[in-house]
């Protein structure tokens, strides 16, 4: 029975200064990366065959921190998006001692428009917060000059349908690393959540779902973590 594993990043530092991060590449704040032990503890009591993450550092960094926590595994990043790192970057050999962690954009935090770098209190004083929480939240609603939850699912979903569900069909159990709306559009696809419903969705940081599926991919058994 194949698995699937989702797990949002580690706090951030613009999570800690409150600030909409969007496609702006922050790191991971000190605070953040405490809990990496524990959540390697979680996640690799599974037996992981493959990952995808996010060309954002703060995606690709949780993943090199909870793997220091597990022996003889290193992440070895493969980019399937277009340019010179998918074509320069590609190797044949395959070792037990590396993850071999997928990269695409179509994973990346929804794309938050003129509000990234913005503090989030701020902006609620300025628009509202039931505005604010539409933005944020909701499938339809975009943030000025940014994406709406269903555009990110446009780009989020076929690339899951092509990519993942490829390898649950094969059997092997996946873990995708990623930002918390790309996370929550893959989570209305597998279960299904109505465009109204979708909005009481949420990952909290360094969250972790774990969803079974059998070999026809219907979903069988759903468990969540939180730290």
């Amino acid at each position: 029975m194949a698995q699937l594993i989702l797990l949002r990043h580690l706090k951030s530092q613009w999570n800690l200064e409150n600030r909409f991060s969007g496609w702006v590449d922050v790191p991971l704040c000190q605070e953040g990366t405490k809990k990496a032990k524990e959540i390697a503890e979680k996640v690799f009591k599974f037996k992981i065959d493959i990952a995808y993450s996010s060309p954002l550092i703060r995606n690709q960094n949780t993943l090199v921190k909870i793997l220091d926590y597990v022996d003889k595994k290193y992440p070895i990043f493969i980019y399937l998006d277009k340019g010179k790192m998918k074509k320069w970057g590609d190797f044949k050999e395959i070792h037990e001692d590396y993850l071999q962690v997928y990269i695409s954009e179509n994973l990346n935090e929804r794309y938050y428009g003129k509000l990234q770098g913005l503090n989030k209190q701020k902006i609620i004083k300025k628009y509202g917060r039931q505005k604010v929480h539409l933005w944020r939240r909701s499938f339809e609603e975009c943030p000025p000059d940014g994406e709406s939850l269903k555009d990110t699912y446009k780009r989020t979903v076929p690339f899951y349908k092509k990519y993942i569900e490829r390898d649950l069909r094969k059997g092997k159990n996946v873990l995708i690393v990623s930002s918390h709306n790309s996370l929550r559009a893959i989570i209305k696809y597998i279960e299904k959540i109505s465009d109204q419903d979708i909005i009481d969705t949420e990952v909290p940081f360094a969250g972790i779902i774990c969803y079974k599926f059998d070999k026809s991919l219907k979903l069988k058994e759903k468990n969540s973590f939180e730290l």
